[in-house]
């Protein structure tokens, strides 16, 4: 059994047991969350495709820790102007385990 589920403006496909990195969610490390917005759920060859959303469908999972990316240098340049500007940025990100998929 797999889904896709939509977090932070992006698809994933998961099943029981993955760990995904995802865009921060504001759940302490620890504890449970819910998982609503379900676009597809295949189980057993049966496939349930929401418009957008599977109706009654949610997935349960576990933040496992809130973490920073590598740094991400951003430098800009301007050729014979003298113009140089370096700066970086490391972006939040939340660890889930998937518990488990509920389907209707």
């Amino acid at each position: 059994m797999f889904a896709v589920v939509k977090t932070g403006g992006k698809q994933y496909k998961v099943a029981q047991g993955d760990v995904i990195q995802v865009e921060k969610l504001d759940v302490e490390e620890g504890k449970s969350i819910d998982l609503n917005e379900i676009m597809m759920i295949c189980n057993d060859g049966k496939v349930s495709v929401g418009a957008p959303f599977v109706a009654g469908a949610k997935i349960v999972a576990e933040v496992v820790s809130q973490s920073r990316t590598g740094k991400l240098i951003i430098f800009k340049k301007k050729r014979r102007q003298n113009y140089r500007r370096k700066n970086h940025h490391r972006q939040w990100f939340t660890v889930l385990k998937i518990t488990e998929i509920k389907a209707k």
